[in-house]
C-alpha cells in the first residue's frame, strides 16, 4: 500500500499542473490575442493619414430624424419614390433589404411627410409594366416620380483573419485544447435613384458604401466599423445579429444620402460632416452647383423657393430673375456676411448650405413680385362668382371647365381652368365619388403654387395625371382656395397630407377653418361641381 500512494499522488497532480499551465495561458495575450492584431491590421485598410472621429452607434436612428427635420426647414414635400426589390447578389447576406429601406424611410419623415414611398416587389413582372398599370385615370393614383434600384454587390469574407490554437495532451489520459479567431469582412451597398419618365440614372444621386465587420470567436461577437466623411461609426454585434444589423446600418446610410442628395439639402450634416474640414463635402457641393448653373432655371428656381419659405421674397419660381427676387438675393446674402449683388455664385451657394438659417431674421417685408404692366392684366372672372363669407373682400378666385360644361359622361376627361382676380397662392382639392378628400395642386409636378392674373392656372394641363368623370356616375367636386401668402406649411398636416393621397378629415370645412386660422380670414374659395351627363 505504501508503494501505490506516492503513484496516486503524482496522477492527482498532473490535472492540476495542466489546468494551472493552461490558466497561465489564457492570461497571457501574446499567444492567443487574435482580436487585437487583427483589428490592427483591419484599422490599417481604412485609416487616413489622420485618426477620424469616431462615434459609437446602435444605428442611424438620430441622423434619421435629424433628417426628417431638415426637410420641414428646406420645405421638401410631394417627392413620391418607388423601390424595388434591393437583391443578393452575393447570395450571402440573408435579410430583407427592401424593407430595412422601408423603415427607414418612414422613421425620416415621422413629421414632415416629404418622401411617399411606394414598394414594388415580385408580384410585378418587371417595373416597367408596373409602372403602366400604376398610371390611373384619376386625379389621386399616379405613378411615381423616381425609382431606387440596387442590390448588395458586395462580401468579401475573412479578408484579414488570426487564428491561433493551443493543445495540451498526455495520452490516453487527457487531451485539452484552446483556439481563438478574429476575422475583418467587407460588406457593400449600391442604390441609386432613376427618373421613371424614361428609366435613366440620374446623375450623383447614388449611395455607394460599405462596412468593415470584425467578428471574433467568442460565439461571434463582434462590431461593424462604417465610414462617411471623415467620420467612422461603430456598432457593436451579438452572435445573433451579424451582417444582418450590419446591412441595416448601411440601408440607413444609404436613405439619407440618396434623398438629401435628391433634393440638394446638406445631409452631411446629420452625418457628423463638416465641409470646413472635409474635401469630399467640399466637391460635393461645388458638383451640386455646377450640375445646377448648367440649367440656370433650376438653381434660380431653388432659391425662390427657399428665400420665399424664409420670408425674403413672395413671389413665383419659375426659375427666371425678377426684380424682387434680386432684392430678396441681396438681403440674404448680406445676412450672411456676404455682398448685397444679386448673384448666386458659388460663394453664396457654399454659405447657404452651411449657413444656421434658424439665426437669420427675415425683413419685415418680403420683396414682393409684381407682374409686367403689359400682361398684369387679370383674365375675366365670371360674375356668379363672388367671394364667400370669410374671404378677403378683394380676393376673387374663379373655377371653370372648358365650354363652361357641368355634366360629363362616365370616363370623359375634365379639364378645369383657375382664376384669380390677382397673383395669389393657389391650393386645390378633390372630394371623389366616396365622399374622400385628396390635395392635388400644388403637387410632386408642380410644386409652385403662385398663380399670375396674366396666367391662369390649367388643371391638370401638363401634369401628368388626369380628372375623370367616376364610373358610378356619382357627383364629385373641385375646391380651390386663393391666399396672398404661401400659408402650405403653416396648414396643418391634416389638411395638407402627401398629394394624390386621401386625407384623414371628413369634409371641406375643416379646410376652410383652418384657412381662416393661418390667414385670418384673408382668402378666397370658389367650388366646381361635375355631374353625371
Amino acid at each position: 500500500m505504501k508503494t501505490l500512494k506516492p503513484l496516486l499522488l503524482r496522477a492527482v497532480a498532473l490535472p492540476v499542473a495542466i489546468a494551472t499551465a493552461l490558466g497561465g495561458c489564457a492570461t497571457m495575450s501574446s499567444p492567443l490575442e487574435t482580436k487585437k492584431q487583427t483589428i490592427a491590421e483591419t484599422d490599417k485598410t481604412k485609416a487616413g493619414p489622420e485618426a477620424a472621429p469616431h462615434r459609437s452607434i446602435t444605428g442611424f436612428s438620430a441622423a434619421l430624424r435629424c433628417m426628417d427635420n431638415m426637410l420641414i426647414d428646406y420645405g421638401v414635400r410631394d417627392v413620391s419614390m418607388l423601390v424595388e426589390e434591393i437583391v443578393d447578389q452575393t447570395k450571402k447576406v440573408n435579410a430583407g433589404a427592401r424593407d430595412m429601406l422601408i423603415t427607414a424611410v418612414s422613421d425620416m419623415t415621422r413629421r414632415s411627410r416629404g418622401v411617399r414611398l411606394v414598394a414594388y416587389g415580385k408580384d410585378a413582372t418587371n417595373v416597367i409594366s408596373f409602372l403602366q398599370s400604376a398610371q390611373r385615370l384619376n386625379a389621386y393614383q399616379v405613378i411615381p416620380q423616381f425609382d431606387i434600384k440596387g442590390s448588395v454587390t458586395q462580401l468579401d469574407e475573412n479578408v484579414i483573419r488570426n487564428q491561433k490554437d493551443l493543445g495540451i495532451g498526455y495520452v490516453p489520459f487527457i487531451n485539452l485544447g484552446i483556439s481563438r479567431d478574429a476575422a475583418a469582412s467587407i460588406l457593400g451597398l449600391d442604390l441609386s435613384v432613376l427618373t421613371t419618365d424614361d428609366m435613366a440614372v440620374m446623375a450623383g444621386v447614388t449611395s455607394r458604401n460599405s462596412v468593415v465587420i470584425l467578428k471574433q470567436g467568442k460565439g461571434f461577437d463582434g462590431d461593424a466599423a462604417y465610414h462617411k466623411f471623415g467620420v467612422s461609426y461603430s456598432m457593436n454585434l451579438n452572435k445573433s445579429e451579424g451582417s444582418t444589423q450590419a446591412l441595416r446600418g448601411l440601408v440607413e446610410l444609404a436613405v439619407i444620402e440618396l434623398v438629401g442628395k435628391l433634393t440638394k439639402i446638406p445631409y452631411w450634416s446629420c452625418l457628423g460632416g463638416d465641409p470646413k474640414t472635409n474635401e469630399e463635402i467640399r466637391l460635393e457641393m461645388s458638383d451640386w452647383y455646377y450640375a445646377m448653373t448648367a440649367n440656370p432655371i433650376e438653381i434660380i428656381a431653388y432659391f425662390q423657393n427657399q428665400l420665399r419659405r424664409r420670408g425674403f421674397y413672395r413671389g413665383p419660381v419659375d426659375g427666371k430673375f425678377n426684380p424682387a427676387v434680386d432684392i430678396a438675393l441681396g438681403n440674404y446674402r448680406q445676412a450672411l456676411g456676404l455682398s448685397n449683388e444679386a448673384v448666386v455664385d458659388e460663394e453664396f451657394f457654399n454659405a447657404f448650405l452651411t449657413a444656421d438659417h434658424s439665426k437669420i431674421k427675415a425683413p419685415p417685408q418680403p420683396a414682393v413680385y409684381v407682374a409686367p404692366a403689359a400682361a398684369a392684366a387679370p383674365g375675366p372672372v365670371p360674375a356668379a362668382v363672388q367671394p364667400k363669407a370669410g374671404d378677403a373682400k378683394d380676393l376673387v378666385i374663379a373655377l371653370a371647365a372648358e365650354n363652361n360644361k357641368t355634366r360629363f359622361a362616365v370616363g370623359e376627361q375634365i379639364k378645369l381652368q383657375v382664376r384669380a382676380n390677382r397673383d395669389s397662392y393657389v391650393y386645390c382639392y378633390i372630394q371623389d365619388e366616396t365622399s374622400r378628400i385628396t390635395r392635388f395642386y400644388p403637387n410632386r409636378f408642380v410644386k409652385d403654387p403662385f398663380v399670375t392674373t396674366a396666367r391662369p392656372l390649367d388643371l391638370p394641363g401638363t401634369m401628368r395625371f388626369q380628372i375623370v368623370m367616376n364610373p358610378k356616375g356619382v357627383k364629385e367636386a373641385v375646391t380651390c382656395f386663393a391666399s396672398q401668402r404661401d400659408v402650405l406649411q403653416e396648414l396643418p398636416e391634416a389638411v395638407v397630407g402627401n398629394d394624390f393621397e386621401p386625407l384623414k378629415i371628413g369634409s371641406v370645412q375643416q379646410i376652410l377653418e383652418a384657412m381662416s386660422q393661418v390667414t385670418g380670414g384673408q382668402f378666397a374659395h370658389s367650388t366646381f361641381q361635375f355631374e353625371p351627363r
